[in-house]
C-alpha cells in the first residue's frame, strides 16, 4: 500500500496543480516516505514541488519536546533555509504573517485516532485560517493506526479546547483525511482543500489499521508503539490523574500506577465491575520507577495493558471503557483515593483536566459516584457511539 506522501512523490500528474505556487508543509517526525526520508526533504528534491515553509505542531517538527505546555519556537531550517513556524509556541493558529508565506499547504501529520491527539485540532486550525486567507490545503493521508472501531461518550458545547477540537467521541475511527472532510462540511468551511488518498489502505484488514508492511515512527516522544496507539484513547486520560501514565519509562500510555496502590487487587476489582470492558487484550502486573514526570524515582505498582498478541481482539477491546473501569475500581477500594489532578491542562484553566481531556464533566461523575454502575456509562457511551458512526458514515474514503 502507499500512504499519501508516497503518491505525491512518484506521480508528478498529482503534482501538476502545484505548478507555479508557492508550497508550505506541516509536518513532524513520523512525516516520512515508505524509504524514510523525511518528507520536507523529499518534497524539496523535487524540481516541481517551491518549498517556501514549514509548520510544526505539538512537540515541535523536530519531535523534541517531551511533555504537554512544553512550547517550541520558531526557527530557518538549517538545510532548506526556509522558515519553520511553530504552531505549538507563541500561537496555536497560524498567524496572518506565516500564511502569507504560501499558495498551498500540505498537511502530512500521522494521526493516533484520538480526539485529544491535538494535530486534529492543528488540521483544524488551519483549516480555519486557509479559509480566512484565501489559501489551499491538501492532506497527505496517512493510515489511523487504531483503526475504524469508535468509542467514548461526544464532546460537549462549551468544552472545546486545543484537545477537543468539535463535537466528537475520543476515538473517532477516521483518518486525517476524513476528519478534514467532516470539519468542512461541519463547521461549514468554505475553503479550497484536495485529499491524496492512500492506495490500498485496509482498516479492517491485517494491522487493524496499521499496515504490517510499514515501520512504526514515534509522531510525538511519548507515541512509541502501535500499542500504545490502540490504548492511547483510554490512557490519555491518566494525564488528568495522579497515576502515572508510565512517563519517564519506556512504555509510556501503555500501563498506569502509583506507589499507593496494590495493582491485583485494582485488577480483581475491575473484573468484579465489569468483565466485559477487559475483553480483547491482556492486562499484566508491573512494577516500575518513572526517571522523570509524576512519581519520579518512587517504585510504582501498576498494570500494562497488552493490546496485541494472542490475546487481542481488535473488535472487542475498549481503552476508553478500560481506563474508566480503572478509576472506578480505585475508587471502590480506596473511596478517599486522590484521583484527580487540579492543575492547568492545555491551557484550560478552572477546568479539571480530566473534564477538558473527556470534553465534560461525565465520566468523572460516574467514577465519584459509589451508585454508578457499568451499565450506566455504558448507556451514555452507546448512544454517543452510534451517533458518531452515522454522522461519519458519507465522510469515509476507504
Amino acid at each position: 500500500m502507499k500512504f499519501g506522501i508516497d503518491r505525491l512523490i512518484e506521480d508528478a500528474e498529482l503534482r501538476k496543480p502545484l505548478a507555479g505556487k508557492r508550497v508550505a508543509l506541516v509536518a513532524h517526525p513520523a512525516s516520512v516516505t515508505r524509504d524514510l526520508v523525511h518528507s520536507l526533504d523529499a518534497l524539496s528534491a523535487l524540481d516541481d514541488i517551491n518549498l517556501t515553509a514549514a509548520f510544526g505542531p505539538q512537540h515541535g517538527l523536530r519531535g523534541d519536546k517531551q511533555d504537554n505546555m512544553i512550547e517550541s519556537p520558531d526557527f530557518v531550517d538549517p538545510v532548506h533555509g526556509i522558515p519553520v513556524f511553530s504552531l505549538y509556541g507563541e500561537v496555536r493558529r497560524p498567524t496572518g504573517q506565516s500564511m502569507s508565506t504560501f499558495d498551498v499547504v500540505l498537511i502530512d501529520l500521522q494521526d493516533l485516532g484520538c480526539r485529544i491527539y491535538t494535530f486534529v485540532t492543528t488540521l483544524l486550525y488551519m483549516l480555519e485560517a486557509a479559509e480566512k486567507h484565501g489559501k489551499t490545503v491538501w492532506i497527505l493521508d496517512r493510515p489511523n493506526p487504531a483503526g475504524r472501531p469508535v468509542e467514548g461518550t461526544t464532546l460537549k458545547s462549551g468544552w472545546e479546547s486545543f484537545v477537543g477540537a468539535g463535537p466528537m467521541p475520543m476515538r473517532h475511527g477516521m483518518t486525517m483525511g476524513e476528519m478534514c472532510r467532516w470539519f468542512v462540511s461541519h463547521y461549514k468551511l468554505d475553503v479550497e482543500y484536495r485529499i491524496i488518498e492512500m492506495q490500498g489502505w485496509q482498516p479492517d484488514g491485517p494491522g487493524f489499521g496499521w499496515p504490517t508492511d510499514h515501520i512504526w515512527i514515534n509522531p510525538s516522544p511519548n507515541a512509541p508503539n502501535v500499542n500504545m496507539a490502540r490504548a492511547y484513547a483510554g490512557t490519555v486520560m491518566l494525564e488528568g490523574t495522579t497515576l502515572s501514565e508510565g512517563r519517564g519509562t519506556t512504555r509510556p500510555l501503555e500501563l498506569f500506577g502509583a506507589p499507593d496502590i496494590d495493582a491485583r487487587a485494582v485488577i480483581a476489582e475491575m473484573n468484579h465491575i465489569a468483565p466485559q470492558w477487559l475483553e480483547g487484550c491482556k492486562l499484566r502486573e508491573i512494577w516500575f520507577e518513572p526517571t522523570f514526570h509524576k512519581h519520579q524515582g518512587i517504585l510504582c505498582n501498576g498494570v500494562q495493558i497488552h493490546a496485541e498478541g494472542p490475546d487481542y481482539s481488535h473488535n472487542l477491546f475498549r481503552p476508553w471503557r478500560l481506563q474508566a473501569l480503572a478509576f472506578k475500581a480505585i475508587k471502590n477500594i480506596t473511596p478517599s483515593y486522590d484521583l484527580w489532578r487540579d492543575f492547568p491542562y492545555e491551557y484550560e484553566e478552572g477546568k479539571l483536566a480530566i473534564d477538558v481531556i473527556n470534553g465534560g464533566t461525565a465520566l468523572r461523575k460516574w467514577v465519584d459516584d459509589p451508585s454508578a454502575t457499568a451499565e450506566n456509562l455504558e448507556a451514555l457511551a452507546a448512544s454517543d457511539e452510534g451517533n458518531w458512526r452515522e454522522r461519519i458514515a458519507d465522510r469515509l474514503l476507504y
